[in-house]
């Protein structure tokens, strides 16, 4: 009767109190349901009897440096209360076993066999991809049984897929090897197993924010040793919700325009020799613009020129942040997507012009903020299909969002940004 005693565990006061912290008072009732619906799931597969551990690792909202991670540049990222969790119970076999809610598949892993199978799905590239870089890096691996459910949007850029790795990562983290991963170790170990394993040309963004929480700053001038800091502020103290409009498309099949971008940039940076962007200066450009427009191409020079800018500009934004002004702040993210949108080109692919969710459901926003007379939207994440971000007063959220469902007809979430990352949740009622 384990798992019962776990559903009953969940309304206890210092669960109930861990659930409000990670997800805020007015979804403690919905969490609570959720949860209790996870252990009954893992129940409905596995049976009774195991001292079950819950997990939870959340989605990512990048506020400040769309496409310079690669390049060796800053960002503003934060974790989001959207995230994937899972019940969970080591193994004495060596094999991972994992049912995900509302997929038919159970996915299985023999951990005596890690190499790359190309004609695995995601799931389980991604699986056998982070135990091969557990091994690489020197970690302990083992099985275990996992029941999971996610509310993050899929093929979305709110990096679905980097929170169901950090989740795995966590999983392994706490039952084989003390928890003495950090957030760079999981972080790298998820883009092995994306790079490796899935053959996906992901950076170290989307895990590191998911891994670590909260509103953080990363820079990336070094990849091997990103330099992460926290930036203390919350939107909802200051009276402005962020907002996450999906624009009906996604990101399954963008693999060539994401690898195209850092592709050229990197051009632009061997031109004027040498290795990334990061390592120019908007002068050097421009002295040499017509042998780079010559030798790489307008687009090429455009997005090195977005870098530069955008590095610039996440460094300001954490400024403005840190010294309360909120309406420089504003303008910044909406430079950033301006940005986005005419220099770096991720807003809709050249091939299906006559798809362009994300320009109209920027084209809507921009009109709404001019009537309310402030707020800030740009292009969120990866750009090309999937979402945008919109920050604009709490008084105003629930007539927006009302407003862009009207037009679009596809799903809007009013995001917090959490202060936890990925977590055994154990730990932190029992710590």
């Amino acid at each position: 009767m384990e798992t019962i005693r776990h559903m009953n565990k969940i309304q206890t006061p210092s669960w109930q109190k861990l659930l409000v912290e990670l997800y805020g008072p007015h979804q403690l009732a919905v969490q609570t349901d959720r949860y209790q619906q996870l252990l009954a799931g893992y129940r409905e597969h596995y049976g009774e009897g195991d001292a079950l551990s819950l997990f939870s690792s959340p989605g990512r909202t990048e506020i400040g440096g769309n496409h310079t991670d690669h390049n060796h540049g800053k960002v503003l990222a934060a974790s989001i209360d959207l995230d994937t969790i899972a019940a969970a119970f080591p193994t004495e076999d060596s094999v991972i076993s994992i049912v995900s809610e509302g997929y038919p598949d159970q996915y299985r892993i023999d951990l005596s066999d890690l190499e790359p199978k190309p004609e695995e799905s995601g799931t389980l590239a991604l699986i056998r991809g982070i135990a091969a870089g557990f091994v690489d890096k020197g970690f302990k691996i083992g099985g275990f049984n996992a029941y999971v459910s996610s509310n993050v949007l899929s093929a979305s850029g709110l990096s679905s897929s980097a929170s169901f790795e950090m989740l795995i990562c966590t999983i392994m983290n706490t039952f084989y090897n003390e928890g003495s991963l950090d957030t760079v170790m999981m972080a790298k170990i998820g883009q092995y197993a994306e790079n490796q394993f899935w053959n996906k040309p992901s950076g170290l963004l989307g895990q590191m924010a998911c891994a670590y929480g909260g509103l953080i700053t990363i820079d990336f001038e070094n990849p091997e040793q990103p330099v992460i800091e926290p930036v203390k502020t919350q939107f909802r103290n200051k009276g402005y919700s962020l907002v996450i409009v999906s624009t009906g498309g996604n990101h399954a099949d963008l693999t060539e325009d994401y690898a195209a971008v850092p592709g050229e940039m990197k051009a632009v940076a061997r031109a004027l020799d040498g290795e990334v962007v990061r390592d120019l200066t908007v002068e050097q450009i421009y002295s040499n613009l017509g042998t780079l427009r010559q030798q790489v191409g307008d687009r090429a020079v455009l997005r090195a020129l977005h870098f530069l800018e955008e590095n610039e500009r996440v460094e300001q934004e954490v400024a403005a942040l840190q010294t309360g002004r909120l309406e420089d702040f504003l303008q910044l993210v909406t430079a950033s997507g301006n940005s986005s949108w005419k220099w770096l080109q991720n807003v809709y692919r050249e091939s299906e012009v006559k798809e362009q969710g994300i320009a109209i459901a920027l084209a809507l926003t921009e009109i709404y903020l001019r009537r309310i007379g402030t707020g800030a939207c740009r292009v969120h994440g990866g750009g090309f299909a999937g979402v945008i971000l919109a920050i604009l007063p709490e008084e105003h959220a629930e007539d927006y969002t009302a407003y862009i469902k009207r037009a679009l007809a596809t799903p809007v979430f009013n995001i917090q940004i959490r202060e936890q990352g990925a977590v055994c949740l154990n730990d932190m009622v029992n710590g």
